[in-house]
């Protein structure tokens, strides 16, 4: 039987973990493969693969993002290439390492990627899919972005910042026929822990998901159209009745009168 074809699907961080299951479960869906990564090597073995096992077109990028000259190439690819239906913002680094002991260079680099090259990624993306009413975008955040203090502060912020501008895109974009969804992971058992500097074999193992289940979870949400994907949250009511305190909060946040606390005296 014959997998329906839907489009194109660009991938950072394609090359392991979480964006090369991405790329295998997209493949098997239907979506031929742009695969962006710095390592050509591992990402030319998974093309290979892939290529073999679902005979879908994969096309490898090697581009570090926190390049501006590599990723204008790769923005530039977003805007020209109409079959692009789907980008897959999944390319970040992170640490443990408390603020005062970090490097403020190796923050600026989180910054580049985890932020700056996510967005100038979308903004390359939104308007011809918006021209073709029809695309998708999957940013990967992380449970730091509803708990920044948990990791270092920075990282949390960062990924604070992805689920915002997610939540502004599906906002802006949902009735122009875009869809929108941010992934949420907790720890999950892939290299970004020993790289960050913290090896997963430091971790609690009842805390930390395998990325297979990770990602066919956030797809299955995907399908659904849940726009905040949490897959290690069992009690979905806990974060609905957050979501229903943070609305509640809006019509109060802004006023042309102190709060009556101010006037007390």
């Amino acid at each position: 039987m014959t997998t329906a074809h839907l489009g194109t699907a660009l991938i950072t961080g394609a090359s392991t973990g979480i964006g090369a299951l991405y790329a295998e479960r997209l493949a098997r869906r239907g979506y031929d493969l742009i695969l962006v990564a710095r390592n050509r090597e591992r990402l030319n073995e998974l093309a290979m693969r892939l290529t073999s096992e679902t005979r879908r077109n994969v096309e490898v990028v090697a581009a570090d993002l926190g390049n501006s000259n590599e990723l204008a190439s790769v923005e530039r690819k977003l805007r020209e290439d109409a079959s692009i239906t789907l980008l897959v913002n999944n390319a970040g680094i992170g640490t443990h390492t408390p603020l005062l002991g970090s490097d403020v260079e190796r923050m600026g680099e989180m910054i580049a990627l985890n932020v700056t090259a996510l967005t100038r990624l979308t903004y390359a993306a939104v308007p011809g899919f918006v021209a073709r009413q029809q695309g998708a975008i999957i940013n990967i955040s992380s449970i730091v972005s509803l708990a920044p203090e948990l990791l270092n502060g920075v990282y949390g912020a960062s990924k604070a910042y992805v689920t915002a501008f997610t939540r502004s895109l599906h906002r802006e974009l949902s009735e122009q026929g875009i869809r929108i969804q941010a992934v949420l992971p907790g720890a999950t058992a892939t290299d970004f822990w020993a790289t960050g500097g913290l090896p997963v074999e430091n971790l609690d193992p009842a805390i930390v998901m395998a990325a297979p289940d990770l990602v066919d979870a956030a797809l299955q949400d995907f399908d659904a159209g849940v726009l905040f994907s949490i897959p290690s949250m069992h009690d979905l009511e806990t974060f609905e009745a957050f979501e229903s305190s943070r609305q509640a909060l809006l019509p109060q946040l802004s006023s042309n009168r102190l709060a009556p606390r101010y006037n007390a005296n």
